[in-house]
């Protein structure tokens, strides 16, 4: 099911958000690594209201068709494709199995223990499995990855791109993806192994923190609270359709009508929202405090958002660009780079699985 171990090849990665369709291509463009890839090609597609409720799809042909009009307006010839599911929608649990099992035995093996921890028969789950490394203190061991996920959370979004002609060949979970963008943001920046970076995905109507220790994911937890909110705000007091009340929005400077009536009013409840959720984290963890929030989704495009943030919250914060380290093919769209790089840290990560 998540493709554990395929790279390489071209491939698409396509973040379905609950607004749009994000399309992602990298391509290497020297030998040392992921981190010095090029980004090919790039998309941007609006989705009709009410297409995804609850991340679940819930017009499967409406994704379909902004998924094919992503894909021509994005110019790439790759057919393969990385898509994600949520991570509320996945049960992932790390089992301990002997080393010397081979793959045929260890896949026997997990099946049998999938009862344990699966809530749902098994012949409608969708499950696959990775080997971390060693068991720590258990020689002879070895920490394998269980991911398990109902067949309708991947089967709609299989079908969904397979309607745009694309074969998926990954199904990922976001918090994954999340991590591999990340990589090459926090490979750029001030590391160590015990550094925490909060990871924030404001999405339109829910928020994920993810927290990520040295890269690696550790926690994950979603909220509902996004920016929905901010844009019906908007539309409410100034009597307007969502297109004008997203335009005064991305203005910049904003209106000083927007910044003291809705913006401030929409950064406090964002800043209680974040505090409360790293306030959840810390208390079911050994940390007190991160070190560092990187921001992302839809809403950072909106002028000055991170610095009242980061005085709110009394933490560093900045928005992710998970662009900032590649390079760029003269090809794309400079006003839709501009417009969308915030907004793509997911689709960047199942694009990467090319690489890991």
């Amino acid at each position: 099911m998540f493709g554990f171990g395929q790279k390489q090849r071209p491939l698409l990665g396509i973040d379905i958000g609950s607004t749009a369709i994000k399309l992602v291509e990298l391509a290497p463009c020297s030998a040392s690594g992921p981190e010095h890839c090029r980004v090919e090609a790039l998309a941007l597609e609006p989705l009709p209201a009410h297409t995804l409720v609850e991340k679940k799809i819930a017009e499967v042909s409406q994704v379909g068709e902004a998924v094919a009009t992503a894909l021509r307006r994005s110019k790439s010839k790759t057919k393969r494709a990385a898509v994600a599911v949520a991570g509320s929608a996945v049960i992932t649990k790390v089992l301990s199995l002997s080393a010397e099992l081979s793959d045929a035995e260890m896949e026997a093996q997990i099946q049998l223990e999938a009862d344990q921890y699966v809530p749902y028969p098994l012949e409608e789950v969708n499950l696959d499995f990775d080997v971390i490394g060693p068991t720590q203190g258990s020689a002879g061991m070895v920490d394998v990855l269980l991911a398990a996920s109902r067949q309708e959370n991947v089967d709609d979004r299989v079908a969904a791109l397979e309607l745009a002609g694309l074969t998926v060949e990954i199904v990922d979970i976001e918090s994954n993806a999340v991590e591999n963008a990340c990589g090459v943001l926090l490979a750029a920046s001030e590391s160590g192994a015990d550094r925490l970076t909060a990871v924030v995905d404001i999405g339109a109507t829910t928020t994920t923190l993810h927290v990520l220790r040295a890269g690696q994911n550790i926690y994950a937890r979603e909220q509902s609270f996004g920016g929905q909110q901010l844009l019906e705000e908007v539309q409410r007091r100034a009597g307007i359709g969502r297109d004008e009340a997203l335009s005064q929005l991305l203005t910049t400077p904003l209106p000083q009508s927007l910044q003291t009536e809705v913006l401030g009013p929409f950064q406090d409840a964002l800043a209680r929202q974040l505090a409360r959720a790293l306030q959840f984290f810390y208390s079911t963890s050994a940390y007190s405090q991160v070190d560092e929030v990187l921001l992302t989704g839809s809403v950072t495009q909106v002028p000055a958002l991170a610095h009242p943030l980061a005085e709110r919250l009394a933490l560093p914060v900045r928005i992710a660009d998970p662009f900032a380290e590649m390079a760029l093919s003269a090809d794309l769209d400079p006003k839709l780079l501009q417009q969308g790089r915030n907004t793509m840290l997911v689709a960047v990560g199942l694009a990467m699985r090319r690489f890991r």
